[in-house]
């Protein structure tokens, strides 16, 4: 029986929890600049030199009335291949005697006998194991061959050595002049946050109702604004902030989960740790104990019962020391770990590390194999943003957890890498990556012996959701049936809440939703889904760069690369061929679609890519068109199942189409001769920049030249990109061709193409960069460790083969390196490790300028300033011919390390090319013939560019080109017409498959003390916030905010009236008389009652 004051109660807290719930708070200020902190730019660095890297570390931190201590950590990676040795792979587990068995009847049939067997003295080596590693000293590619040759071997690949250099950054005086109050005192052995004055447990110290149901929800919201300075001031458990005491208040601890931490160990005794099971290490290094603090901090988030609390607390934590501490780790060790990991059946990966090698095959199977193996890998995407393209291995993987970062503020961290996968490229297009993001900006975890410190990067914000998911993985132990690698991750998308101004390739799926994430996988249901799980053209900014262009008929094709996530099991297949079904009232029939598609599905995953143009119909339309794609996935029976699992999942299509713009409109850039690392060691176009040699951006429009392709938008040009050689393109369609960078060779049959399209009024603007083989020789480099040189197989741009495709017209560029600022009118441009123009016709324009001779620089190691160096070219050939532009550098338009941009240039340039209207900036300029030259650069000698070009083969030790390769055919989808009409919201349409009817788990029966109803009864509608066909708890509600509450007071009220009336104990009518004879009992004495 519900009492006056529990029925007010009770409508007081709805109403505080619906106006927590949905009210938005002021913004109190705003971030100030260089106050977030960044962890590493993790992007893999040559060094030869490690000693120049000093670790120190030291734990401070601040009173409860001061902001955080932030430190700013850097990390780089290298990976160099190690000289002589090589990892054979084999294609099943054998003994040690088996596999040097196996080794030795394919070396001795080859005469092969200077080898031997790297030792490896760890756990893993007492079973039986996939892989050994070789040591070869002589005949090495005979030696190859034959080993490729035995039918128990899978592959032969270079050992692998990886650097990690850690570096700590004390704060900016800029951010200290922000701070307010002094760092406390650690000499006394107590760590800061231990005193109570600063920190209070969030287990002792939970709120009720306002914690959960207001407080923590407006962490939880997107789209906020605080202050930096008040989020620092009030120091906050990162565990509070992502509402895992709500969990833990359940009963769901992490116990029974086991999580491995891959990392730089773990010291013995530390403090903040009860339920480490096992340390294991996989280094040269006599030590289990981490000598750096990064192991230990992962570890603290993950599962620190102290302090600084983790988010599991009492899972069973595995200790895999796998980098020493010089930060130098193999690709060997690795796979021992990957596979005792396996052995041990570990249940969730946290790896804080990566590069970008995506192409060390043995590493990338062993993922998937430890994925196959039900492990649920965590992974951090980098720290190498805001540039996109940026991603790291393994997170970049589809069956990995990728993890990007946040800040506080809800705002993607500047250090987050950003996609896409560049896997793909040059003939497709990248993956969605990151998966999720979350806060990985001034989170607390443990220090090095005791104590917390704060740090910021993915690195960080991967444990942040391997902790959640072990603690999400506790939760549902009693259906562990259901819990995979593709399943957890499928809740995770499906739950997160997308940030309102971020793009798909910077936030993914969106913020990591602890409770929602739960309440999903608390009613999952097997099945398959889809990563986007829709295709908007025309939603901005999350689908950029999708809905930056709209579509036309005779552009190159839009390709969206769609993941397939199957939960149903790690094997599956694509039943028949998907399905295109145009919208017939949504006009469907004015876009074509091919599908091409993986048709098994392993570990747990597949792809879809959606190739989309206008068809002719549409040449002079405009308008929206819709439609969908279905396809079915299939997976064997589990679980005494009779029948395959199916899942059959639409993904809609929408796009904006317009008419097929004028051809001087039309730019196409040629991604097809865009080479970059991985495979090969392909320097930056800065020579400047020692720190971050390798090229590994993908160099496409949507990465490292993202900002050109934005500023080419805005000016009312429409660009498209060319994955496949220049004889793939109609040069009618295009008023200029856009070469960029080029470091792949040409084919003979380009080269005659280009020239005719030139004739028939195609324009040419080529951006170069450096090339010397003098300075190529000088910036490689021999690792002591490795005993291997590493040199450029080319320069910035591979400068022979573009003076073979401009030789037609005779131009050509030489191979100084020069470097400089100089102006053209009021423009100034930054001219950084260029090169310069030696032949050129005589009728065409030549702009000079004075520049510092860089190649000198770094050959002789003096300073030299040369004059009139010829640094941009503007020619027409004849009246109706197109117009063919040179510029020797690239650095002004590629954001990878852009001093100041020249997009004004390129857009006068533009204007020569499509208009020809010549600016007086380049008409102006005094025309003087070109000084003679000696010869036309040459190719490096002994270089391995075959290797690795599309174009090149070996040949008898002189490489040639490879024969032409056909031209793609896209095989357009025979369309179903469906007459239906599309839904107005595609990302607010989509439902879960498995679910019928709205299931909210009862948290209730968990707990000893019960949670506010607020969690409880949520808005019961479940909606896909993101993935594919999987669903999240939307707590916005439909109905304003002031008519809910009205009604619900209302009827509150009426219940405590009809409560109140149905308790009232029933009364006797007494007889009209009554009043009289009380009147006789007051003058007589009492009268005998009726």
């Amino acid at each position: 029986m519900r009492t006056k004051a529990s029925t007010i109660s009770l409508l007081v807290a709805i109403f505080m929890a619906c106006l927590c719930e949905n009210m938005v708070l002021p913004s109190t200020g705003k971030v100030q600049e260089g106050s977030e902190i960044t962890d590493a730019q993790v992007g893999r660095t040559m060094k030869s030199d490690d000693s120049e890297h000093k670790v120190q570390h030291r734990s401070s931190c601040y009173n409860a009335t001061a902001p955080l201590s932030m430190r700013r950590v850097r990390m780089d990676f290298s990976t160099e291949v190690v000289q002589n040795e090589y990892i054979v792979v084999f294609k099943d587990r054998y003994t040690t005697h088996a596999r040097l068995n196996f080794i030795s009847a394919a070396l001795n049939a080859s005469h092969v006998v200077s080898w031997s067997a790297v030792p490896r003295d760890n756990p893993a080596s007492d079973y039986p194991s996939d892989f050994e590693v070789l040591k070869i000293t002589e005949c090495e590619t005979e030696s190859i061959t034959a080993l490729n040759g035995h039918p128990a071997i899978r592959q032969v690949t270079p050992q692998r050595r990886v650097t990690r250099t850690l570096k700590h950054v004390l704060e900016t005086e800029e951010t200290k002049e922000n701070n307010e109050g002094e760092p406390c005192n650690e000499d006394d052995g107590t760590p800061c946050w231990a005193h109570p004055e600063n920190w209070k447990s969030p287990r002792a110290m939970r709120r009720t109702s306002l914690s959960v149901g207001g407080a923590a929800n407006f962490w939880q919201a997107t789209g906020r604004h605080t202050s930096r300075r008040l989020l620092r001031a009030v120091p906050r458990q990162i565990t509070s902030v992502l509402q895992a005491d709500i969990l833990w208040d359940m009963g769901y601890t992490g116990a029974g989960v086991k999580t491995a931490v891959f990392d730089t160990g773990l010291n013995e005794k530390h403090p903040h740790f009860k339920k480490i099971k096992e340390r294991t290490n996989w280094t040269n290094e006599k030590t289990l104990n981490d000598g750096l603090g990064h192991g230990t901090f992962v570890a603290g988030v993950i599962s620190s019962q102290a302090d600084c609390l983790g988010f599991a607390p009492d899972a069973d934590v595995y200790i895999f020391r796998v980098f020493t501490n010089n930060q130098v780790s193999y690709t060997s060790w690795f796979l021992d770990a990957f596979n005792y990991a396996i052995l041990k059946k570990i249940n969730v990966l946290n790896l804080s590390i990566g590069g970008p090698d995506f192409m060390d095959h043995p590493f990338v199977d062993k993922v998937w194999e430890l994925t196959a193996n039900k492990v649920i890998m965590v992974s951090a995407i980098g720290n190498d943003g805001p540039l996109y393209g940026t991603l790291n291995n393994p997170a970049d993987q589809m069956d990995v957890i990728g993890v990007g970062g946040i800040n506080f503020e809800d705002s993607i961290a500047k250090f987050s890498s950003r996609g896409m996968t560049t896997w793909e490229l040059p003939g497709g297009y990248g993956r969605l990556k990151p998966d999720i993001v979350t806060y990985g900006s001034a989170v607390r975890g443990s220090g090095l012996k005791s104590g917390c410190r704060t740090l910021s990067g993915t690195s960080v914000a991967s444990p942040v959701v391997a902790g959640a998911v072990t603690l999400l993985a506790s939760a549902v132990l009693d259906r562990q049936w259901v819990l995979n690698p593709a399943s957890m991750k499928q809740a995770l998308m499906a739950s997160a809440r997308r940030l309102p101004t971020a793009n798909m390739f910077e936030q993914g799926h969106g913020k990591l939703d602890l409770v929602k994430a739960y309440q999903i996988l608390s009613s999952y249901k097997p099945q398959a889904s889809l990563s986007p799980s829709y295709i908007d053209l025309t939603e901005c900014p999350y689908m950029w760069p999708y809905c930056s262009q709209p579509i036309y008929h005779g552009a190159m094709p839009t390709i969206i690369n769609v993941t397939i996530l199957n939960g149903m099991g790690v094997t599956g297949h694509v039943v028949e061929r998907p399905v295109w079904q145009p919208y017939t009232p949504q006009n469907g029939n004015y876009i074509e679609v091919a599908l091409s598609y993986s048709p098994n599905l392993w570990p747990w995953a597949g792809y879809v890519a959606v190739s989309i143009t206008a068809s002719k119909s549409a040449a002079n339309w405009e308008g929206i068109a819709q439609g969908q794609i279905t396809l079915t996935v299939e997976s064997p029976p589990e679980n005494g199942e009779e029948t395959p699992r199916r899942s059959t999942l639409k993904l809609p299509v929408k796009v904006k189409v317009i008419p097929t713009p004028p051809r001087n409109k039309r730019i196409l850039w040629d991604q097809y001769h865009n080479l970059r690392y991985p495979p090969g060691y392909f320097p930056r176009d800065n020579l400047r920049m020692k720190n971050d040699p390798l090229d590994w951006n993908g160099d496409h429009i949507h990465t490292n030249f993202k900002d050109m392709y934005e500023h080419l938008r805005q000016a009312g040009f429409f660009v498209e990109v060319l994955g496949s050689p220049l004889t793939c393109f109609d040069a009618h369609q295009y008023g200029t061709v856009l070469i960029v960078d080029p470091e792949e060779e040409f084919f003979p049959e380009e080269i005659s193409k280009l020239k005719r399209d030139v004739d028939n009024g195609l324009s040419v603007i080529v951006f170069a960069d450096w090339y010397n083989t003098t300075v190529m020789k000088k910036v490689k480099f021999y690792d002591e460790n490795t005993r291997q040189w590493w040199m450029p197989d080319t320069g910035g741009s591979n400068i022979p083969a573009l003076n073979e495709l401009l030789a037609p017209w005779g131009m050509a560029f030489g191979d100084n390196v020069f470097e400089g600022e100089f102006k053209l009118l009021d423009h100034k441009c930054q001219f950084t490790s260029g090169t310069s123009i030696i032949k050129f016709p005589q009728d065409g324009v030549i702009i000079r300028q004075s520049l510092k001779d860089q190649g000198y620089e770094v050959v002789k190691g003096q300073t030299q300033s040369m004059e009139d160096i010829p640094v941009l070219g503007l020619h027409q050939h004849n009246e109706g011919s197109g117009r063919i532009v040179l510029f020797g550098d690239s650095n002004c338009i590629d954001s990878s390390h852009m001093q100041s941009d020249c997009y004004w240039l390129l857009e006068a340039l533009l204007q020569y090319t499509a208009y020809s209207n010549l600016s007086p900036m380049f008409s102006e300029q005094e025309s003087l013939p070109l000084p003679p030259y000696d010869g036309l650069p040459t190719r490096l000698e002994g270089n391995h560019l075959y290797r690795y070009s599309k174009v090149l083969e070996a040949h008898l030790g002189q490489p040639k080109p490879r024969p032409l390769p056909a031209c793609p055919h896209l095989a357009w989808a025979k369309g179903d017409p469906l007459n239906i009409s599309a839904p107005s919201n595609l990302f607010q349409h989509q439902k879960l498959l498995s679910v019928v009817e709205p299931v909210i788990p009862n948290i209730l029966s968990k707990r000893d003390n019960p949670i506010p109803r607020i969690i409880q009864e949520g808005n019961p509608i479940w909606e896909n916030r993101n993935s594919g066909n999987v669903v999240s708890l939307d707590n916005t509600g439909t109905v304003p905010l002031l008519a809910f509450i009205s009604v619900v007071l209302v009827l509150g009220f009426f219940a405590y009236q009809l409560q109140k009336n149905r308790n009232r104990p029933a009364r006797r009518k007494r007889p009209r008389f009554r009043k009289s004879n009380k009147l006789l009992e007051r003058f007589q004495g009492k009268v005998p009652a009726v």
